[in-house]
């Protein structure tokens, strides 16, 4: 029998809904990855009885054959305690040719497998030899019963086919659907900025999958230490920061992967704004990619000398704001959308928004 896990959003709000609004950028028409016109995503969440609490979620950089027509990319590490499969490859040669698939820890290689399955399956693939399929994850062992290892090739494949452009679904979904973020319900969670004409008009979208833990602040606000559940309350609570995120970073100003990599290391500055402890056991990751079309590896210039467009580093600051802004955004999102879930090993309540809006009135004055 199934027991039921409460995946209503309608009770849920925005972290922008409560009044906190990170940053001075403006978000895009979305405030999701999805303002990034080529970018897709999609989620598959496995609810099974009282244990299976897990999922993943897929991000397509564009909708053409991404193996033939490969984008600039680059892999940030914070703190390596993960299984990002596939890393190596990125940085070495500065490309993504595979979708990203998040998922939990012990089904990374299934993730894997389902890529490499899907690209070959591409037409115009017929002669692939060697897929480097990144799929990134992060550990719901305590919602979920992770040694079930309950996901199937097929559900990747459906989280995939389930990619769409709009708006993104967040919270309790996909490789959100078992984690956990501060003590509260993590999850899936997006943003985006789009800068002014002036500043070039390019746009960055964040997508994360929130797993680990700290003290949370919201916009400066000590909403952990208020609410009284933080890391280091007291000895019990020394290893409750453990665990992991996975930031995916887009954008569509021409970046090479040099720059990408420059632009995904101010991602980890947004994180650190929420207070995330970075612990030992942590795996935080940035993956960071551009959609632009002047600057696809596409084959027909990987064949001969080309020349890329590429975006001076005198006028990258201002991305560098946007990834921060963003970054912060969507991992607030993240927890503020994630609904209470009963799982493997016991319940893990919400992020009380009820608490959060007296803490926002009252430093207001309003209170």
């Amino acid at each position: 029998m199934n027991h039921p896990v409460n995946l209503d959003p309608s009770s849920r709000q925005r972290v922008r809904e409560l009044g906190i609004c990170p940053g001075v950028l403006t978000p895009g028409k979305l405030n999701a990855i999805t303002d990034l016109e080529n970018v897709r995503v999609g989620h598959f969440s496995l609810n099974e009885g009282a244990d299976i609490r897990t999922g993943v979620t897929a991000i397509l950089p564009h909708e053409g054959n991404i193996y033939q027509d490969k984008v600039p990319a680059a892999i940030i590490v914070g703190n390596g305690y993960g299984k990002l499969l596939g890393s190596t490859q990125v940085n070495e040669l500065g490309e993504l040719e595979s979708p990203i698939l998040l998922t939990n820890t012990l089904d990374a290689p299934r993730a894997a497998d389902a890529i490499i399955e899907w690209t070959l399956s591409q037409a115009g693939n017929e002669s692939v030899k060697s897929v480097n399929a990144v799929a990134g994850e992060t550990n719901d062992g305590f919602l979920n019963n992770i040694r079930k290892r309950a996901l199937q090739p097929d559900h990747f494949l459906k989280a995939i086919a389930n990619s769409t452009r709009g708006p993104v679904s967040e919270g309790s979904i996909g490789a959100g659907s078992g984690t956990i973020a501060f003590g509260w319900k993590g999850g899936i969670g997006t943003s985006s900025r789009h800068l002014p004409a002036g500043l070039g008009g390019f746009k960055l979208g964040v997508l994360v999958q929130s797993n680990f833990g700290g003290i949370l602040q919201m916009d400066g606000l000590p909403v952990g230490k208020l609410l009284d559940q933080y890391f280091l309350k007291d000895e019990l609570a020394s290893e409750s920061a453990d665990g992991s995120i996975i930031i995916i970073l887009a954008t569509d100003a021409p970046l090479s992967d040099r720059n990408l990599k420059r632009l995904g290391k101010r991602a980890l500055s947004g994180l650190a704004r929420t207070g995330a402890a970075m612990s030992n056991g942590s795996g935080d990751y940035v993956i960071a990619f551009s959609t632009a079309e002047s600057v696809r590896r596409t084959a027909a210039r990987r064949e001969k000398i080309t020349a890329y467009p590429e975006l001076p580093n005198e006028q990258l600051s201002p991305l560098f704001q946007a990834a921060i802004e963003a970054t912060e955004e969507a991992i607030y999102n993240s927890i503020c959308m994630a609904t209470s879930v009963e799982g493997y090993m016991g319940t893990i309540p919400a992020l009380p928004l009820d608490k959060v809006e007296e803490l926002i009135a009252s430093r207001s004055g309003r209170g």
